[in-house]
């Protein structure tokens, strides 16, 4: 892409014309746009002139003083873009940043106008720019919501509508929600929308609590004035703008007419908004196109923000919407993206939102995961060899729906439709090997394929009689000139200019010496019409030769012309050129037909989105070594040797696998305790992500799964501020965990990661004590509770479904008067009752003396702690004096695990693994690990042993 800038052209007059409307501009939000097109090239200024100098140039050096010098009212300071600065720039603000983007054009008199704008959430005017040259896989959608809402009696009633105009798909939603708006929360996460209206903001706790959540949700804010959200015209607009036949899958769609919107006013408002705000009254093909149904925030597992971020769901991103990492092991959806289709990887990102909790769509999805699992011919036939050809029938199905389709549209989606029929058989193929699987996947897949192609048949038919198929090989796209005289007669004149072309090549060819078709070569360039090819290699051919032009070098070689070629390119183009304007009323007709075949387009994009997705999820699950989950157990989740799918897939890491049992009542609340980088927050985490995957219907990494439903997965983790909103550390953990204890039930599995840190030890301590107790005792939701408060370990004395778990670390000492720490990250039951903090500093490398400094004064805080304690005499505090003894205890037994660790690493180190094979390598490393395994575990078992002798 050229990072040059371009040149203004302007006379006098047209700066004071563009200065005097700029000038007359209203203020903009910050997070508004504005570009202005003079031609070929565009401007911007002031505030987003710097941003598009650091985005595109990075540097603001390119920024240039615009205007009349010493006059102040006619000098703004701007950048220039040229076209591909213009798109790159326009496709990061919109899908990317998340910003609106107004574009003004000058009309012939001069005066400038508003030439079209684009949102997050609205992209249908600016659709050509953004996918003309690139094929925008991350796009998940270009949808948008509306939010209205009244407090009655302390509770909210939210109203929500939703608009896709890709889709042409409407919802509403109207549902009671809590003072932290849990609900609206959960479901903005489940529709995915990149943009949010809302009726002009006012100072109020509640309108500042709603913000703060469509914020965090990562989605823009757009205020619209009280009027936008009338509903008096509302059911005479749905009227006009929704389908009046509906189709077979539209099970919950809403019948026009159905008189739905005086029982959910709040939502009929809120839709009434989008309406005006997209403008979709406004353009006649919108008409009889839409679809709308109810939104039910039940039918899918709920997930706030924290959850959504802590499991590592998406890849991350910094505060402007960028993504920070590439890699496809720091997100679940990386580890799961082995789509090969676009609408595939949409469709992805749509399912990990919208965990299932219904459980026959859940078996159907595991039992067509479980074939493809099963069949690895038929699952790499089908990824590698048919789907992989396919295009985007998505954003193809809006171009025939908008009638802006080419006839290479048309051709491409006739490519797809001839290879259909593989599909269909790659699967009947296999039939007898898939047994029972073989009827779903043929009511799922095969049906509605071969009934598409019955669909499509005519339009088959008129492509194979209409489109030149030898033009097309060439890439050139035109109809057969059997329709037409004149057609015929250019076509003839066509033909014998490329005949000479053909001659003038072979000419060329001997008197440069090279070999035609490999060394040098004819081509057709856009800018240049065809040209002569040679390898860089070969440019010497060229040298001192007067009778061949040069005309540009890159990677691919050096394009040169000569006379007589450049002579019958010129010729030829003509020709085209007045062939295409006599096809013109040929193509419209045929593009005419074709554009009713929007429809089936998108369905059968939907078809293959969900045969992708499942083929992607059968992928994983043979790579990894996933499991199916065996089954939903009565208030069970029980994953043996779980893994975490992102941590296991990174270089160099052998991860320790661990099992995880809750179980309702009894085993329900599980408290890890453990120095650092032990391994705490990964085992919790794991924990959520494996039953996020079990419900969206993949193999989970584990040896063997028992998943009871759960209807949401809600999270308080990390440390972090919002110091632009006047929100601490500490009040961020505290609006967090209090959603959580408005918004869990029984069935819901809660995270929690260092809760009370972000205050007084006291404080704290008592916060996260009675939250979890009212957790385990009231809400009684299954929960992971790593926390460094050692004394929370105590609660299992008190509440019967509470349990300790710890993982395990070895310190020993280093030579240099210091200690160091081994983590061997493995839970295990029980609690640890130590603190590793200051081993963790020693281990980089704290000045010693402030490490010996931080030893003296925790000893003199334990010893204080104990004696006083003691002294006090009551129940709690003998636990903490028998607490100490244990400890005393725990250090015997540190030397004998010392001396494991280092026989084994000794045995290593002695071996000659040169001399040994593979296998034998293989087999010895095995051995020693098999001792040192024996070996650790008596160690354990003569500690547990002591310490119940204790």
């Amino acid at each position: 892409m050229a990072n040059l800038q371009a040149k203004s052209k302007w006379s006098i007059d047209d700066e004071i014309g563009f200065f005097s409307f700029y000038k007359s501009l209203p203020e903009k939000a910050d997070t508004t746009y504005r570009v202005f097109e003079h031609g070929e090239f565009y401007s911007t200024h002031e505030k987003d002139a710097i941003l598009a100098a650091k985005h595109i140039f990075k540097s603001v050096s390119a920024m240039k003083e615009l205007g009349r010098k010493g006059v102040s009212c006619l000098t703004v300071p701007s950048v220039f873009l040229s076209q591909l600065n213009f798109e790159s720039l326009a496709r990061d603000l919109l899908l990317v940043m998340q910003y609106r983007l107004e574009v003004y054009r000058q009309l012939p008199n001069r005066k400038w106008e508003l030439a079209y704008k684009g949102s997050p959430g609205y992209l249908n005017e600016v659709e050509e720019i953004l996918f003309k040259n690139v094929d925008i896989a991350e796009q998940t959608s270009s949808a948008v919501i509306a939010v209205k809402y009244i407090l009655t009696g302390g509770q909210s009633t939210v109203g929500l509508a939703f608009a896709d105009s890709r889709s042409c798909e409407l919802m509403y939603a109207e549902f009671s929600d809590n003072d932290h708006f849990s609900n609206l929360e959960s479901a903005i996460i489940q529709l995915g929308p990149k943009e949010c209206i809302v009726q002009k903001l006012d100072s109020t706790h509640e309108a500042a609590t709603l913000t703060e959540v469509i914020k965090r949700s990562r989605v823009l804010i757009t205020e619209r004035p009280k009027s936008d959200f009338s509903m008096k015209n509302i059911d005479q607009d749905l009227k006009r703008l929704l389908k009046t036949k509906k189709k077979k899958s539209d099970q919950d769609e809403v019948p026009v007419g159905a008189s739905w919107t005086s029982d959910h006013p709040l939502a009929a408002s809120s839709l009434s908004s989008l309406i005006h705000y997209l403008e979709l009254l406004s353009k006649d093909e919108n008409f009889g196109e839409f679809r709308i149904r109810k939104f039910d925030l039940s039918q899918f597992m709920k997930l706030d923000s924290a959850a959504y971020s802590a499991l590592n769901l998406f890849p991350e991103r910094n505060t402007q919407g960028i993504v920070q990492h590439s890699k496809p092991v720091d997100s679940l959806y990386g580890v799961l993206n082995n789509c090969q289709t676009v609408q595939g990887q949409r469709l992805l990102t749509r399912w990990i939102k919208q965990p299932l909790i219904d459980v026959n769509h859940l078996e159907e999805r595991l039992s067509v995961v479980e074939a493809f699992v099963e069949i690895s011919e038929l699952r790499r036939s089908l990824a590698d060899e048919h789907l992989k050809k396919l295009p985007d029938f998505d954003r193809l199905s809006k171009k025939f729906h908008r009638k802006k389709a080419s006839l290479q549209d048309s051709y491409r989606v006739y490519q797809a439709i001839k290879q259909l029929p593989y599909i269909c058989e790659s699967m009947e193929k296999h039939a007898e090997e898939l047994e029972s699987n073989y009827n779903l996947l043929r009511e799922m897949f095969i049906a509605p394929i071969r009934q598409l192609l019955l669909d499509f048949e005519k339009f088959t038919e008129m492509l194979d009689s209409t489109l030149d198929f030898k033009m097309v090989e060439r890439h050139e796209y035109m109809v057969k000139c059997d329709f037409d005289p004149e057609l015929q007669r250019l076509r003839s004149k066509m033909t014998e200019v490329e005949e000479e072309m053909e001659e003038a090549f072979t000419d060329a060819a001997t008197q440069l010496k090279l070999e035609k078709g490999k060394t040098i070569k004819l081509e057709l360039a856009p800018q240049f019409g065809y040209v002569f090819r040679v390898t860089c290699k070969e440019e010497k051919a060229l040298r001192q030769n007067k009778r061949f032009t040069t005309l540009d070098t890159n990677k691919a070689g050096v394009r040169f012309i000569n006379s007589q070629l450049q002579q019958l390119s010129d010729g030829y183009q003509d020709l085209r050129a007045s062939y295409e304007a006599q096809q013109d009323a040929v193509v419209t007709e045929i593009m005419s037909i074709a554009c009713g075949y929007a429809e089936p387009m998108h369905t059968l994009g939907d078809v293959l989105a969900k045969l992708d997705v499942l083929l992607s999820f059968a992928q994983v699950s043979t790579s990894l070594i996933l499991t199916v989950p065996l089954g939903t157990g009565s208030n069970l989740i029980k994953l043996d040797q779980c893994r975490h799918p992102c941590v296991e897939r990174q270089d160099d890491v052998s991860f320790i696998a661990n099992d995880v049992l809750l179980k309702k009542e009894e085993h329900n609340f599980i408290i890890v305790t453990g120095p650092n980088m032990g391994g705490k927050s990964t085992y919790i985490r794991q924990v959520g992500v494996a039953v996020l995957m079990a419900q969206i219907g993949c193999f989970v990494p584990c040896d063997s799964v028992t998943v009871t439903l759960v209807d949401a997965i809600l999270a308080r983790v990390g440390a972090g501020d919002c110091q632009a909103q006047g929100v601490s550390t500490f009040m961020a953990e505290m609006l967090e965990t209090s959603s959580i204890l408005r918004s869990a039930s029984a069935n819901s599995l809660i995270i929690v990661d260092e809760l009370g840190r972000g205050t007084s030890t006291y404080d704290g301590f008592g916060l996260a004590w009675a939250i979890s107790r009212h957790v385990a005792l009231e809400l009684k939701s299954a929960c992971l509770f790593a926390t460094h408060f050692h004394e929370m370990t105590s609660l299992a004395d008190e509440v019967p479904s509470a349990v300790n778990y710890h993982v395990t670390a070895l310190t020993s000492a280093d030579g240099n008067d210091g200690t160091s720490l081994t983590m061997l990250y493995q839970v295990r039951p029980g609690s640890c009752d130590r603190s590793f903090g200051i081993h963790v500093a020693e281990c980089v490398d704290f000045p010693r003396s402030v490490i010996n400094a931080a030893k003296r004064k925790a000893a003199e805080l334990e010893d204080s702690y104990v004696t006083g304690n003691a002294e006090d005499g009551d129940g709690s505090d003998r636990r903490k004096v028998k607490l100490v003894k244990k400890c005393s205890f725990f250090i015997l037994y540190t030397q004998s695990g010392q001396r494991i660790v280092q026989d084994f690493l000794h045995s290593v180190k002695r071996e000659k693994w040169n001399e040994l094979s593979d296998s034998e390598a293989a087999a010895k490393l095995s051995e020693l690990k098999r001792k040192a395994t024996d070996a650790g575990n008596e160690y354990v078992d003569g500690i547990l042993r002591g310490l119940k002798a204790s």
